[in-house]
């Protein structure tokens, strides 16, 4: 296993971050999967203990969703990392960006009742911040 990947998911931030993504995910496939077998994901980030003992049991698509996204929070070349809705950097491929954009229009919402109130206070307090940052920025430029 690549070391670099096991030093990044040993920060604090990323760690918890993916183990929100694998929470999503598995509410995603509870409600678009519940047809097709499941079983406890083996990406990098489980064998790493990423997850402790939740970890998401999923369907082998879905599986492959999380283990990119892990991927790309480990390598994320931001610090601190915005939310992937408000970066200016496009690290996923199209069709994993819009099959994210996707699963987490539809986890977010049912989110809260999984144990992710906080994270969503969290998003939508910087989501927030991040319009209000985005309104005054053309402003700014129109004065220089």
């Amino acid at each position: 296993m690549n070391d670099s990947f096991a030093d990044k998911m040993n920060d604090r931030d990323v760690a918890h971050d993916v183990r929100v993504l694998g929470g999503f995910i598995q509410i995603w496939c509870d409600g678009s999967h519940e047809d097709l077998e499941r079983s406890r994901v083996d990406t990098r980030g489980a064998v790493l203990g990423v997850y402790g003992r939740k970890i998401p049991r999923l369907c082998p698509d879905c599986e492959a969703h999380l283990a990119y996204g892990e991927m790309r929070r480990a390598y994320c070349p931001k610090d601190p990392k915005p939310f992937c809705a408000h970066c200016d950097t496009h690290c996923y491929r199209p069709e994993e960006r819009e099959w994210h954009r996707q699963m987490m229009r539809y986890s977010g919402p049912k989110s809260w009742r999984k144990g992710y109130a906080i994270d969503g206070i969290k998003h939508a307090l910087e989501a927030r911040k991040y319009r209000k940052m985005a309104a005054r920025l053309p402003a700014k430029r129109g004065t220089s």
